[in-house]
């Protein structure tokens, strides 16, 4: 699907539907709202087709209406919008209609979201395969996602799938501000992010695993990353130390947030272990908290799984960070950049 021959595209489904999952860019025009739409289909199926289609045909002008005057007044009347709606039939024909009357040349996209989400499945599993991709692993805290910020600054090819999931892929991985986007929003974004990429060029990416928070990352995605060359970070432990208490600076703030996370992991550890590290929080003791974490949770937890899960994890690039400064990562970055140059002179 060729959307960028567009100069907009239209979503014209009920709220509740775009915010599940809609096409990147897209702008939210309803030609029902949630309600509504449960108004009309309670209809068709109580009274009858006919009945159904003048409510939803009085509701669709109103509603479009609005959105002429308020959104696409100010088009030129060379605009060239695309419209959708579920399965490309009457919402999107009638607006699409309307817009076309106006003097727009408007297209609808035929099979509406329905193709696209089929076209979306069939991608995620045909482009990680075309692609050359490049494993960055390291224990929690060693910076994978500040070095994959340092590479994209340094013109590499770089996929951040935690920025795309809003999480960092641990339990206390949760971005205030910021919830999870539901799965088909993921994969959504995640095509938008791949679909450009070089396959001549290596693609960076950090090491996951099949889930990040509550999404899971797609099987083809994953499989080609657990076979690909990878790139290990060595940091001194209060290096890492120091770059986590950057990162997690708002469960400092928030004490209790925190001493909920640390209660998922009672079955894990333990209340009186649990208990302790609480107690390290409420008396500001951060860096012996965090010492004890990585020490305690995620370093064990990141050898049990890496090597299993990722086979060419033994011969990695090792590369050294030496400090929790964005300095440090430019160096590091330079350093692989260089390093992958000459390896594949």
């Amino acid at each position: 699907m060729n959307f960028k021959q567009f100069d907009a595209i239209i979503d014209v489904r009920s709220p509740a539907e775009f915010a599940e999952d809609h096409i990147p860019g897209a702008i939210s025009a309803p030609v029902l709202d949630d309600e509504e739409r449960a108004k009309v289909g309670t209809l068709y199926k109580q009274v009858s087709a006919f009945d159904a289609k003048k409510l939803g045909a009085a509701l669709l002008a109103k509603n479009f209406a609005r959105h002429v005057e308020n959104l696409f007044r100010d088009k030129e009347q060379s605009w060239r919008p695309l419209v959708y709606c579920w399965r490309g039939g009457k919402r999107s024909g009638a607006a699409a209609h309307i817009l076309r009357e106006i003097g727009w040349k408007a297209d609808t996209l035929e099979g509406g979201y329905k193709a696209y989400r089929r076209w979306v499945v069939q991608q995620l599993e045909e482009i990680p395969q075309q692609l050359e991709w490049r494993v960055i692993h390291g224990p929690t805290g060693s910076g994978k996602s500040r070095l994959l910020s340092a590479l994209k600054a340094a013109g590499a090819q770089v996929l951040d799938l935690e920025h795309l999931a809003a999480h960092r892929g641990s339990v206390l991985g949760n971005l205030p501000g910021r919830p999870q986007p539901s799965q088909k929003m993921f994969e959504s974004l995640l095509l938008q992010n791949i679909s450009d990429l070089e396959t001549e060029k290596p693609v960076y990416v950090e090491g996951e695993s099949k889930k990040i928070g509550q999404l899971q990352v797609p099987e083809a995605l994953m499989d080609r990353m657990r076979a690909s060359p990878c790139v290990l970070l060595q940091a001194e432990l209060q290096v890492r130390v120091s770059l986590l208490l950057d990162e997690y600076e708002h469960f400092v703030a928030d004490r209790a947030s925190l001493d909920a996370q640390l209660d998922c992991l009672v079955a894990l550890h333990g209340r009186e272990r649990i208990t302790e590290w609480q107690g390290l929080a409420a008396r500001g003791a951060w860096r012996e908290l965090v010492a004890r974490l990585l020490v305690e949770h995620y370093d064990p937890a990141y050898r049990r799984s890496s090597h299993r899960n990722y086979i060419q994890l033994a011969d990695a690039v090792e590369l050294p960070i030496s400090a929790a400064d964005d300095a440090a990562f430019t160096r590091a970055s330079q350093a692989l950049l260089e390093n992958i140059a000459v390896a594949t002179a």
